[in-house]
């Protein structure tokens, strides 16, 4: 028995010895991943829980959790930073809260949260260069953070009631926001030039255009022509933005309507409800319902598209899932347990 005890050590000491190689590769190779600041090579899903006060960081291959970060408070909403390294969660708490948590994602901990006091209830999120876009439903009104210098940089005051998902154009000159206590949409058209003589919070033009109430999901067209709004009532509000007037309200038979995405291609809109099983899918020109995907059991909230417009990712709060939708085929493919109830989703890829 000793004798072969010490066979056996042996051998394992030459195997370590042979692997240890192998794993100082791994640990270099990782340490420069981390230096980069890379996400993985396929992109990552990243993925609020709000029960578990985290976010989860999910392999876009593999559908798997590398990690799962700590987070305090209400969180709902997140967006990545320009810096392709660094996430803003928003915490809400019923629009009483008044921080956005920070996650490195690169070496998976939290940082420093932002205070972003007087404002309060913080929850749509919108990137635009490194400006992060955010609503503030307790204050009524949008908020601009610096994402350099952590700094409130400049407030737009809507005037409505529960200011909750924000858009910015491309080119930075034009904000939408949805108004869900109002039954309201804010859009902020920006003059530069008048922008340029009066100040950061100067020559910005607010128009309101009527929707219905609790419309808080909405999804802007790729072209920036075209505008759908979800609301409570199951119908969707259609908004032509070059004229910043509604167009047409379609009976969509979807209650309880929460998130709206278009597809990369333009082509269809997807819509999520509280309480629906399916993810609905629309014809973005004829606006004719063209499948109705289940994906679970106890409705939907938030929708990510993968930036080849493959895949569609679904938060499913109530079933602690997030459905994997197949664009192609129209089918939920897979299911991932990220952590219990799935909120905001975004997509991480790499710089």
């Amino acid at each position: 028995m000793t004798v072969r005890s010490s066979a056996r050590g042996l051998a394992k000491h030459q195997k370590e010895s042979i692997l240890s190689p192998l794993r100082v590769l791994t640990l270099v190779l990782g340490l420069a991943l981390h230096a980069l600041g890379q996400a993985p090579a396929n992109g990552a899903l990243l993925v609020v829980t709000k029960q578990s006060h985290a976010l989860a960081i999910v392999d876009g291959a593999s559908l798997k959790v590398l990690a799962t970060v700590p987070i305090s408070d209400d969180p709902h909403e997140v967006a990545v930073g320009a810096d392709g390294r660094t996430a803003y969660i928003s915490n809400y708490g019923d629009a009483r809260l008044h921080t956005l948590a920070v996650v490195d994602l690169v070496g998976h901990k939290p940082l420093p949260p932002v205070d972003i006091a007087p404002l309060r209830g913080p929850h749509g999120l919108f990137l635009h260069g490194n400006t992060l876009w955010f609503t503030a439903g307790g204050s009524n009104a949008l908020g601009a953070l610096s994402t350099v210098t952590g700094a409130v940089e400049s407030v737009l005051g809507t005037g409505q009631d529960n200011t909750h998902l924000v858009w910015v154009s491309a080119n930075g000159t034009r904000i939408v926001a949805s108004n869900a206590g109002s039954g309201t949409m804010s859009v902020f058209d920006r003059d530069l030039a008048s922008s340029a003589a009066l100040g950061a919070t100067s020559g910005w033009r607010h128009t309101l255009i009527q929707v219905g109430m609790d419309a808080e999901g909405f999804a802007v067209s790729p072209d920036e022509r075209q505008l759908w709004v979800g609301n409570r009532d199951g119908s969707i509000a259609i908004i032509d933005l070059t004229q910043e007037k509604l167009a047409a309200t379609l009976d969509a038979d979807v209650p309880g309507a929460n998130r709206l995405k278009y597809t990369p291609d333009g082509r269809r809109v997807l819509v999520t409800t509280h309480s629906g099983k399916d993810l609905m899918v629309f014809d973005a020109a004829t606006r004719a319902l063209v499948k109705r995907v289940p994906i679970a059991e106890k409705g939907a909230s938030s929708i990510e598209i993968e930036p080849d417009g493959l895949r569609a990712f679904v938060s499913c709060p109530r079933d602690h899932i997030v459905a994997v939708v197949d664009l192609t085929t129209l089918r939920k493919v897979a299911a991932i347990d990220a952590g219990r109830e799935p909120d905001g989703l975004a997509w991480w890829s790499r710089n």
